[in-house]
């Protein structure tokens, strides 16, 4: 018999693997050490040598030499002496550099202009994966001449491009003495598979766990099968599959890859044999053959017979949400943790999924292996990094900078210094968005100066000019133009030591440790030779361009994975076994995974230019799903739904369902588990429903003072006074505040205010100048957008040719006009305590009787006659209330004459002047209806209660949040229904 053996998927590759080798080697004191074992990647290796140690039950043993198939590193250089003269591999890092030096340099054919950096280096990585695929198949990039003559424009100029690349880069890797990653791997095979046929090695060589799916890992297979001590371990062969389905498969078939392997190998499939003892075969076995059965032979379904027993140990979860399911599969990883010496694994390629589990596994305080690791971008120091970076790149505006600051590795929020941080958010980062770098920080710290305590001022400049300290190379890099990568990346690098360090520790030994930091140390050690040919970088891509080159870079914990629970790759999953397997994301275009968009070669051109079709990966896919079903227990999971949108189940699931269903037989079993999850973070089955806040504080905490607009808010919304003067609670500006139609109000009140302030007149000649150069220094104080500024400018000048058109007809009935004035009304309401009514005053004419009109200015709707006369919005009338008292310093008025809304907002004609009717009556209702408000606050049992009036809530308040209104008004709408 030739010795091409196989593993069945339910007895466990790697164990098997070292069952067998144990058995044929393990004998002589030094048996094992003349064994070299050949396996498709570095985690196989690691896998066989645990179990290696779980037989020799933690005994020292000297192990067989493993060498990795799948990974270019110095070990293939113990292949053969006669490899040791090809030229080291190009590392990908400096590889995609200099592909992307070469992209930069060819027009984007989509568009006819040079791609950007960032694009480039994207466009870089997938010409990467397209070389590595036509070195694996041993194709020449000559074969572009067979495709391109039938294709749109658009490809036509991609072919164009790629032929152009292709011609030069064997002379770029010439030039640097290197070579492309995966033509030294094939070179090295080719030599290792000629020198081992020309000398066989003296000792057994086995190659296993390979399906062989590029020509140069079946030529060296071959070679290891024709040694005298040569052997071929397969995984998971099916010898039972009938002849007619055997010579039907198709490339989607879990048995394609290793039918091509068996016909290059020369050896039929009746000739392989079993590496350890054969065992009977598990019913499952049957029915997942019926399951992948070719659809050439698929008419046997309906012959099929499924007996109980091979639906043993398969369940099945069908879950609403990925968040759902990764409850679910945390939960099934638990279980099997119940029982001591019980292991289980997550077979999936959902990285998200993946992502999730793991984060619902630490609600255990289990922490799991993931055999693909964690990106670095998103590890601690990547993201301290690339908050960085942004921070720099935005000019430190403060919403990305605070987020910099309160970063773990951010020496400058901890212990004593958190304080001058938080100050810092609550005082320099509200309002506009300040212009980048430190200077306008440092205004409105001036600003300050008086209002806020020593302290808390020492704190902000200490913090203000420690920043501007340590940010000092990196701002002046960004500045400078368009520079050189590495450049850019030793001031970036510079500024995280300097923001990481503090008296206790350096910057470097802060921020450099954990896996974290190395694997970053040794990314920009590398970066900063490698990314040189890139050419100059625009400051304002940098961050994208960093993201971008950690962005596949993985992180892979040395320590702490819980010992019995693993995340696995597909591919990882072939060679390891577990108790339990939940095959995870079993949803079509995850399982198998749909292939994502190339950007150099349609499906069509990569048939044409003779690249495997698609299908292969499928049938590579469905032989990890046969392989990974060989566990005891199997549990399929899935999402019904997926980002909003319904999936649909993976093609493996519902073959398996109709085979079932064929059968006669019901579905697989679903199990506990999704009733655990619900029920887990289920809520109460009563919950009562959530009733608005009614606060009742003590007569003597409520407010004795209120503006004339409060006195509105009193009436519409009762709670936003409780917060503001009960509790004090004032709403902080937005960080990076948008300018809004209130700025613009703002703008003209103060203009308006300024100019007759300054003894300005609508009459004067110059007097519509006077006011554009009032407005215009606003809007340069305002920082008004780039995008807004036009908008607002002919507002402004609409509504300032309005004013003075009208102030100028309304001047000959004026005798004395005050602006901007504060004044006070205080009367005594039933409880005894004094009530005291203020208002600012926008503008009161006095005509030559003395009879005044009080106007306020508006640049939205104003209020209505009604709303005003019900009380509602009370503040002209309490405002003629206060003139009628004389409340106002040095107006003294025979009587109120006019109540009137001026609208200087710029829209139609540019302004509206709306008068109110019966002003005595409204100034009667007005005071007749403070005293009721304040004498009903009066009583203990009165509560604050939000937003009481029906219908008349105001379109704005701080206190949104506080009072819970899109929550009891919910209900309210439910409990209605």
């Amino acid at each position: 018999m030739r010795p091409v053996y196989t593993v069945d998927p339910d007895r466990g590759f790697a164990d098997s693997l070292a069952e067998g080798i144990l058995a044929r080697h393990g004998g002589a004191p030094i048996g094992l050490a003349r064994v070299t074992v050949l396996l498709p990647t570095r985690r196989a290796c690691r896998s066989l040598r645990e179990a290696f140690l779980r037989r020799g039950g933690g005994a020292p043993m000297i192990l067989p030499q493993m060498l990795p198939l799948g990974e270019v590193d110095e070990d293939e250089l113990a292949f053969v002496d006669a490899g040791l003269d090809l030229a080291p591999a190009v590392s990908p890092l400096a590889r995609r550099a200099m592909l992307a030096r070469l992209i930069g340099a060819a027009a984007d054919p989509a568009t006819g202009e040079p791609p950007s950096v960032d694009q480039a280096l994207g466009l870089a990585e997938a010409l990467a994966l397209l070389l590595d695929q036509v070195q694996a198949e041993e194709l020449e990039f000559a074969r572009l001449d067979r495709i391109g003559r039938e294709l749109p424009a658009h490809w036509q100029r991609v072919v164009a491009v790629l032929r152009t690349i292709t011609e030069v880069w064997p002379q770029v890797l010439a030039e640097l003495g290197r070579l492309d990653p995966m033509a030294r791997r094939v070179a090295l095979m080719r030599v290792r598979a000629a020198a081992w046929a020309a000398d066989p090695p003296n000792g057994p060589v086995i190659a296993a766990g390979s399906t062989g799916s590029h020509p140069a890992t079946a030529r060296l297979m071959a070679v290891v099968a024709n040694l005298p001590e040569g052997a071929v371990v397969l995984p998971g062969l099916d010898r039972a599959i009938d002849d007619a389905s055997w010579d039907a498969l198709d490339p989607t078939h879990p048995q394609h890859g290793l039918k091509r392997l068996l016909a290059t190998l020369g050896v039929a499939r009746a000739e392989v044999g079993d590496w350890i003892a054969p065992a009977a075969a598990p019913p499952r076995r049957a029915l997942l053959r019926e399951a992948f059965r070719p659809a050439a032979t698929a008419e046997a379904w309906t012959r099929a017979e499924v007996p109980a027993e091979a639906l043993a140990g398969m369940r099945r979860a069908d879950c609403a949400t990925p968040r759902e399911e990764a409850a679910v599969i945390a939960l099934i990883l638990r279980e099997a943790l119940e029982t001591p010496g019980r292991t289980a694994a997550l077979v999936t390629p959902d990285r998200d999924l993946a992502q999730r589990v793991a984060a619902e596994m630490r609600r255990w305080g289990v922490e799991i292996d993931d055999s693909a690791g964690v990106p670095l971008g998103q590890t601690g120091v990547g993201r301290f990094l690339r908050l960085v970076a942004e921070a720099a790149a935005e000019g430190f505006a403060p919403v990305t900078l605070l987020a910099l600051l309160r970063h773990p590795l951010c020496a400058l929020n901890r212990g004593v210094n958190a304080r001058a941080v938080a100050d810092f958010d609550r005082l320099l980062a509200r309002g506009p968005k300040p212009a980048p770098g430190w200077d306008d920080y440092r205004r409105r710290l001036d600003a300050l100066e008086g209002e806020i305590s020593s302290h808390a001022a020492l704190g902000l400049h200490w913090l203000v000019e420690t920043l501007a300290a340590a940010t000092r190379g990196l701002s002046a890099a960004l500045a400078g133009g368009d520079a050189p990568l590495p450049e850019l990346m030793r001031a970036h690098l510079a500024c995280a030591e300097a923001l990481a360090g503090d008296v206790e520790t350096e910057g470097w030994e802060a921020l450099w440790r954990g896996d974290d930091g190395e694997a970053m140390r040794a990314f920009a050690a590398e970066a900063l030779e490698a990314t040189a040919p890139l050419g100059p970088v625009p400051p304002a891509l940098y961050p994208r361009v960093f993201e971008s080159l950690i962005a596949t870079i993985a992180v892979r914990p040395r320590f702490g994975g819980h010992p019995r629970v693993h995340v696995l790759g597909p591919l990882e999953a072939r060679m390891q076994a577990a108790d339990v397997v939940v095959l995870g994301g079993m949803n079509e275009g995850l399982w198998p995974r749909r292939p994502a968009p190339d950007p150099w070669m349609s499906r069509k051109m990569r048939e044409e230019f003779g690249l495997p079709a698609p299908e292969r990966r499928i049938g590579l896919a469905a032989h990890d799903v046969w392989m990974a079903c060989g566990a005891a227990e199997v549990v399929f999971t899935r999402a019904e739904k997926a980002g909003g949108a319904p999936t649909e189940p993976s093609r493996w699931l519902r073959r398996l369902d109709a085979v079932l269903a064929a059968a006669g037989r019901g579905g697989l079993a679903t199990g506990p588990w999704l009733d655990w999850a619900r029920a887990l973070d289920a809520a109460p089955a009563v919950v009562a429903p959530p009733r608005p806040p009614t606060p009742c504080p003590p007569v003597s905490a409520r407010p004795r003072r209120l503006s004339a607009t409060h006195v509105e808010t009193l009436r519409r919304d009762a709670y936003g006074i409780y917060a503001k003067y009960v509790l004090g609670l004032r709403r902080l500006d937005d960080r990076e505040a948008e300018a809004s139609p209130a700025d613009l109000g703002n703008l003209m009140h103060g203009v308006l205010e300024s100019f007759v302030r300054d003894g300005g007149s609508s009459v004067d000649p110059d007097a519509r100048a006077q006011l554009q150069a009032l407005a215009d220094a606003a809007l340069d104080r305002h920082e008004v957008p780039t995008e807004l500024a036009p908008f607002w400018r002919a507002r402004v000048g609409r509504a300032l040719d309005w004013f003075v058109a009208a102030d100028a007809a309304r001047r000959p009935e004026i005798a004395a006009t005050v602006v901007e004035k504060w004044g006070e009304w205080s009367f005594v309401p039933p409880s005894g305590l004094p009530f005291t009514v203020f208002a600012k005053a926008d503008r009161i004419d006095l005509d030559a009787a003395g009879a005044a009109t009080v106007i306020d200015y508006k640049t939205g709707a104003p209020p209505t006659q009604t709303a005003v006369a019900a009380g509602y919005s009370p503040q002209l009338p309490l405002e003629a209330l206060i003139v009628r008292e004389n409340g106002f310093a040095d107006v003294r008025a025979s009587g109120v004459a006019g109540l009137e809304y001026w609208r200087v907002n710029g829209a139609g004609a540019g302004g509206k002047v709306t008068a109110l009717k019966d002003v005595e009556a409204l100034m009667a209702e007005a005071e007749d209806g403070i005293r009721a408000l304040v004498a009903h606050y009066d009583r203990p049992e009165t509560k604050y209660i939000p937003r009481a009036a029906e219908g008349q809530a105001p379109d704005y308040s701080d206190y949104l949040l506080l009072e819970r209104v899109a929550e009891w008004k919910a209900a309210e709408t439910e409990g209605g229904e």
